[in-house]
Order: structure tokens, then sequence, then C-alpha cells
């Protein structure tokens, strides 16, 4: 007996690869960010990349200093972006480079000016599969900091992220929610993300944060498994 069924098959296309690149990072307080990845049939969580922040003790206000970020795979890490961030006092701001960032203490006047690196130099920063991932998460380690651990999947610290679509428009994770990175990555486009360290007390505005970086998701629809919905 020939049994007709109208239906349909609904995939979603899913996050096969990341691309992280710093864009600034301040503060008096040295950190780490990593993406950690549990492979499907895995249970112990991975190190997949990883950007520190070394500050340059120059002793302006809000604190300057080298970001580097790195791929890891395995026992092997590649730097694959460095930014290093120069202050110096001057007397005014008359003439300044683009992009220079200017404080005021005082009577002192600070000028900040960041350089990027890239490895190798058309590189687009730290690329990372994540076809084979089952989970994902972003860990913040603030030696310094109270708490000293931030994630995106504890609930009680992932309101110190910032996750939105400009540099303007980057609301904070509400209080008591944890993030599912393979949605938080937009396909095809920058996503904007940040960190709070722990100098200042949270909810706060984005421009509070200390610790701003794009990420941008490549998605696919058959490179992934994922679940597949039959509607009728």
């Amino acid at each position: 007996v020939e049994v007709g069924v109208a239906s349909a098959v609904r995939k979603r296309p899913a996050l096969v690869q990341t691309t992280f690149k710093v864009t600034k990072v301040s503060g008096y307080w040295n950190k780490t960010m990593t993406l950690y990845g549990t492979k499907f049939g895995d249970t112990v969580a991975k190190p997949l990349m990883t950007i520190t922040y070394a500050y340059n003790n120059y002793g302006d206000p809000k604190g300057y200093g080298t970001s580097i970020v790195s791929t890891i795979n395995g026992s092997t890490t590649t730097k694959v972006q460095q930014q290093v961030c120069t202050t110096s006092t001057v007397k005014n701001f008359s003439s300044l480079p683009s992009g220079a960032i200017t404080q005021t203490s005082g009577s002192k006047k600070y000028v900040t000016t960041c350089a990027d690196t890239f490895y190798p130099s058309n590189g687009a920063g730290a690329v990372i599969d994540v076809s084979q991932m089952d989970n994902l998460y972003l860990q913040m380690d603030v030696p310094s900091g109270s708490p000293k651990v931030l994630k995106s999947n504890d609930p009680t610290t992932s309101n110190r992220l910032y996750i939105g679509t400009s540099t303007t428009t980057m609301p904070e994770v509400a209080t008591g929610q944890t993030v599912d990175i393979f949605t938080a990555v937009p396909c095809g486009q920058p996503g904007y993300q940040a960190w709070e360290d722990g100098g200042n007390p949270v909810p706060a505005d984005v421009s509070n944060a200390d610790f701003f970086y794009t990420v941008q998701g490549k998605c696919d629809f058959n490179q992934r498994p994922s679940n597949t919905v039959l509607t009728q």
C-alpha cells in the first residue's frame, strides 16, 4: 500500500569555522582568553585558541600593552596576530597619528598608538575549525581579578561578556545565563564581543569593558553533524 506524506526537511546551517581577531585590550591586569572545544564523542575540552594580554606598565590611567592571538592544535601553538600598544606623554594633542588614543590625568597628557602584525602578513587572525566540536566555550583567566576565572558557560560569570553586532551595539549577557557559542557567532559577518575583566562591577555599559575582539563564523549545511527536523 502506498502512503503519501507531505513532508519537508528543515536543517539549519551549522557553525563550522570561527575567526577571532583582537581589536583592543587595556587595563593594568594581565589576562588570557581561551576558546575551548569538546569533540563529538569526547568528554574533555581542549584549548583551540588564546588571546593573551600583558600590560606595558607605562602608568597611564587606562593602561595598554601587548596582545597576542594564537591558534592551538594539540601541543602546537602558532602566533597569528600581535598587537603592540605604545604609550607616551606629550605636551599637547596636536598632529596625532590616525587612531591615537588620548588620555589626561592631572597635568599629564598621554597618547597611545597600537600596531597590528599578522602572521602571515595577509592573515585574517585565528581561524579555527569547529566542525567536529560538540561544545564550545570561552574562558577568561585574570590572575589579579575577582573572580579570577570567567566563563561563557558559567551563569555566575557570563554576565561579564558582551555580545553584539557593532562596536556601539554590544549588550551584556544577562545575569544567570549561559552562552551558546554556536549561536553567538554570526555566519558570514563580523560579530563583536568584549569582556569586563573584574575591575568594575556589572551590569555596566560596554564602555567599561577592556577586552575587545571580533569573531566571524563560517556556516555550512553538510560539514557538521546537527539535528534535522522533519516537518509535516
